[in-house]
């Protein structure tokens, strides 16, 4: 019982370097993967969200689990108009890296566009607590929000129609 004290330090010490080293830099991509990436971005900024996606497909068919790749894929299905198919994207590469400002930010923005304001004001709230007010991501995800609160809503019960007769 004595040593119980000590026994936990060691273990949490233990814990913490194997989880320090269990933690790789990302990897590079490969030459064929990136020149894809290349390709899709250059028909994405062309206006190509077809041309775009199948770039960024055949780039992650080559190289698979690139966090990298993934999030150009979920720009370019959100360009599209494909929110949900952006929002799966979005939520694969935080699943690879919970702190990724790009993936948090761009979930935001799907969310959004898809009318889930609350939820994205949650990914703001994030965004906020990871890199501040001063950030790119947060910046743009506030403007957006700030836009969406700004439309109007429209409800069922506002809109009443009024029953006519016609013989």
């Amino acid at each position: 019982m004595r040593f119980a004290p000590a026994g936990v330090a060691l273990s949490l010490v233990l814990a913490l370097s194997a989880s320090v080293g269990q933690s790789a830099p990302p990897q590079p991509l490969d030459p064929r993967a990136a020149a894809l990436v290349a390709q899709g971005r250059a028909a994405l900024s062309g206006g190509n969200a077809d041309g775009a996606i199948d770039a960024f497909e055949a780039a992650l068919a080559i190289q698979p689990g690139a966090t990298a790749i993934t999030l150009d894929l979920a720009d370019a299905t959100r360009r599209q108009g494909l929110q949900g198919k952006a929002l799966h994207y979005y939520r694969e590469a935080l699943e690879r890296d919970p702190q990724n400002l790009t993936a948090i930010s761009g979930e935001g923005a799907a969310l959004v566009e898809k009318g889930a304001v609350e939820k994205a004001k949650r990914n703001l709230t994030r965004l906020q607590g990871l890199c501040g007010e001063s950030c790119a991501e947060t910046r743009e995800l506030a403007a957006l929000i700030a836009r969406a609160g700004a439309a109007q809503m429209v409800s069922a019960d506002s809109v009443k129609a009024t029953p006519t007769a016609t013989n």
